[in-house]
């Protein structure tokens, strides 16, 4: 067996710990020193420093208060950095960290995968894994950051999630017969969450076919605001233009969906074709 890839070098999360270590040793303070203050341990503090471990928001708050640096907030902007490859392109980050976490409402159509926000940890793992020009620590990374995004849906207050999915999705094979049993399983738990709704939506439904998205609504009267996939760009927008066209083509393949209980049985009876 070989050891794992080394991290890229011109990583983010490398530059994470390239920084905390000069900025340790400019302090003349030792990574026990450190971890003491982060509530870690020196083994824990090494591995930030060689960029083997993915620091946490908290870490890097309480970071640029060690080293000074609350203002520019040094360490926290070199976090966003990080979790803008795992949770996919940069566009996409402005939408996990600001926009879904505010959420009262999220609505989402999915002609191809489960939504990320129910997918399981493996579901997850398996579709990053396929990835063109990946590594086993940017799998691990992604499927993390993923797992992590969903701890929106177990706050006391959560967003409505109003969930639109293909009925192909439930038969696209997502790694093996476990790991969709498992996923449609959790479909199923999801549901039992009164801020969940999921619904399958034919298959003749054409206004369906071009891309996912989702539809945010804000407190506060804050316009909506939408994020559209692509495979080379996606878009977070709240121009108004592009959110009403958004909303119609929603209205379009809700149309087309059936009724919750309709589509749970239906998930029911595809998760015994799992075996």
């Amino acid at each position: 067996m070989g050891s794992d890839p080394a991290p890229d070098p011109g990583s983010p999360r490398v530059r994470f710990g390239t920084e905390m270590r000069r900025l340790r040793e400019a302090a003349q303070l030792s990574q026990s020193a450190v971890a003491a203050r982060l509530g870690c341990t020196q083994t824990q503090i090494s591995r930030l420093e060689m960029a083997t471990r993915t620091p946490s928001r908290s870490d890097a708050e309480k970071l640029d208060k060690i080293f000074g640096s609350v203002d520019k907030q040094h360490f926290v902007d070199l976090h966003r950095r990080i979790l803008a490859r795992p949770g996919g392109p940069k566009w996409f980050m402005s939408w996990v960290e600001e926009i879904e976490p505010n959420a009262l409402v999220l609505r989402s159509w999915d002609p191809l995968l489960v939504p990320g926000l129910l997918q399981t940890e493996a579901y997850a793992r398996r579709i990053f894994s396929l990835e063109p020009r990946t590594n086993p620590n940017e799998v691990e990374e992604r499927a993390q950051a993923r797992m992590r995004r969903q701890q929106i849906l177990d706050r006391e207050n959560p967003p409505s999630l109003l969930v639109l999915i293909d009925t192909g999705v439930v038969r696209r094979p997502v790694g093996d017969s476990k790991v969709m049993r498992e996923q449609l399983d959790h479909l199923l738990e999801a549901v039992s969450r009164p801020s969940v709704s999921l619904q399958l939506v034919a298959p003749e439904c054409l206004p369906g076919m071009l891309s996912a998205f989702m539809i945010a609504k804000l407190p506060n009267g804050d316009p909506d605001i939408v994020h559209v996939d692509s495979s080379a760009e996606g878009r977070v927008s709240s121009e108004q233009d592009l959110v009403t066209s958004i909303w119609n083509r929603y209205e379009a393949i809700r149309l087309w969906a059936y009724p919750e209980q309709a589509s749970l049985r239906m998930i029911e009876e595809v998760k015994k074709e799992w075996t």
